[in-house]
C-alpha cells in the first residue's frame, strides 16, 4: 500500500517488514523516515517539512555522533571562552556526556534519550544541570550548522537545582574570627576578602600597582586561574568585574602591613598575596587553611566564597541599596544580587507599608 502526496510533500508506503517508510526531497537531497504506524511516519515527514521551510534546507547529520559534535563545538567556542570555562566544559563533556551519549548518531539523539541520560545524574542535580547546559549549547550550534533540524534539548526537561541557602556568621562569630586569626600568615588575605567582597581569584591576581594607598582603594582588573596546571591571569568573570573598590581604613592598614612584611622578607613578587615562595598562591591552600582555622576557633566552617557572601550580607543588612552592593561585588547586574540575597532583601516590607499608609490618609 502506498500513498503519493503532492510534489515536495514526500511519499509514504508500508514496507514488507510492517513498518511505514516516508521520504522527502528538497533541493535534490532526499531524507527517509520510518515509523511503526502510518501516522508516526507522517508525523516525522511533517517535522522534516517544517524544518525545511524554516531553514531552507533539510538537516544533514550524516554519520556524525554526539562525540563528533562535542569535539566540533568545543573547538568552535574555545576562542571566545575564558580558559577555565573551556576546561570546565571539556571536563563535563568527557565525564558526563561522552561515556553515555558519545557513540549515538546525531540523527538518533532524541529528547527521550537525553532525559534518560540526565536521570542517571539525579542524585547530583547541579552536575545534571551543567551537563544539560553543555549539551544544549552544542546541539544549538548543530542546528545553526544544519546538522540537526531542531535542538532535542528543547523538548527535554531541564534538571532543577536550587542552591542551599548558606548561613552566615553572626557579628560575634565574625569578631571571634578577626581577633583569633590575626597572627595567621593568611590573615591579610582573609581580612581583605571580608572588607572588599572580592572573589578569591581576583585577590590572588591583585598586583601592588592596583592598590591605591592615597585613595584607599583597590582596582580589580585581573583574576588568577589555574588551567591545566598552569597559572593564568585572565579577565574578571564579567565586564562589571572590572571595578574600583573603596576599602575601610582597617583594611588599608592591613595592606600596608602586608607590603612591609614583603619588603622585610626581600620578596620581589608583584602580587599582593603570593605564596611564601613568591609564586602565585594556590586557592586550595587558602581554602584548606581557612577550614582549619575555623575548626581551631570553634566556628562554623566557611569558604573564601563564604567570606564574599558574608560581605554582601553585611552591606544589605546595613541598608546599602542593591545596585550599590551589586557594583561592589562585580555582579553582571543587580538581578544577580537579588537572586543570591533574596532572603535578605524585602523580607519585611515596612517601608512599603509606611508609604501606602501616608498615601491613603491624604
Amino acid at each position: 500500500m502506498s500513498l503519493r502526496r503532492a510534489p515536495g510533500e514526500g511519499c509514504i508506503y508500508r514496507r514488507p517488514d510492517g513498518r511505514w517508510e516516508g521520504s522527502l526531497q528538497v533541493d535534490g537531497r532526499r531524507r527517509t523516515v520510518y515509523g511503526k504506524t502510518r501516522q508516526q511516519a507522517l508525523g516525522k515527514l511533517a517535522e522534516l517539512r517544517k524544518q525545511a521551510a524554516a531553514n531552507g534546507a533539510l538537516p544533514d547529520p550524516g554519520r556524525r555522533t554526539v562525540d563528533d559534535l562535542l569535539s566540533a563545538w568545543l573547538a568552535a567556542v574555545r576562542p571566545n571562552l575564558k580558559p577555565s570555562t573551556a576546561e570546565h566544559y571539556e571536563l563535563l563533556a568527557d565525564t558526563y556526556l561522552r561515556p553515555g551519549l558519545g557513540g549515538i548518531l546525531l540523527a538518533k539523539l532524541t529528547p527521550h534519550r537525553i532525559q534518560v541520560h540526565l536521570g542517571k545524574l539525579q542524585d547530583r542535580p547541579r552536575v545534571a544541570q551543567l551537563t544539560y547546559h553543555v549539551l544544549k549549547q552544542a546541539c544549538g550550534l548543530a542546528v545553526r550548522w544544519r546538522w540537526l533540524g531542531e535542538n532535542p534539548c528543547d523538548r527535554a526537561l531541564r534538571p532543577q537545582y536550587r542552591a542551599r541557602r548558606k548561613d552566615v556568621w553572626t557579628p560575634e562569630q565574625l569578631r571571634t574570627f578577626l581577633e583569633g586569626s590575626r597572627e595567621h600568615w593568611l590573615f591579610p588575605l582573609w581580612h581583605v576578602l571580608l572588607a572588599s567582597g572580592c572573589r578569591l581569584g581576583e585577590l590572588l591576581g591583585l598586583a601592588w600597582r592596583d592598590v591605591d594607598f592615597d585613595a584607599g582603594a583597590i582596582r580589580i582588573t585581573k583574576t588568577l586561574q589555574r588551567v591545566s596546571g598552569e597559572y593564568v591571569l585572565g579577565e574578571p568573570k564579567t565586564a562589571a568585574g572590572r571595578r574600583t573598590i573603596a576599602l575601610p581604613a582597617e583594611a588599608m592598614a592591613v595592606l600596608r602591613q602586608q607590603r612591609g612584611r614583603q619588603v622585610l622578607a626581600g620578596q620581589a613578587s608583584e602580587l599582593v598575596f603570593p605564596a611564601p615562595s613568591g609564586r602565585p598562591l594556590h586557592r586550595a591552600v587558602v581554602e584548606h587553611a581557612l577550614r582549619r582555622e575555623c575548626e581551631r576557633l570553634g566556628l562554623p566552617a566557611v569558604t573564601p566564597h563564604g567570606l564574599r557572601h558574608l560581605h554582601g550580607s553585611l552591606l544589605l543588612d546595613q541598608g546599602l541599596p542593591v545596585p550599590a552592593v551589586s557594583a561592589r561585588l562585580g555582579h553582571a547586574h543587580p538581578g544577580v544580587t537579588m537572586s543570591v540575597y533574596a532572603h535578605l532583601v524585602g523580607n519585611r516590607d515596612d517601608a512599603g507599608a509606611e508609604a501606602i499608609s501616608k498615601a491613603l490618609v491624604r
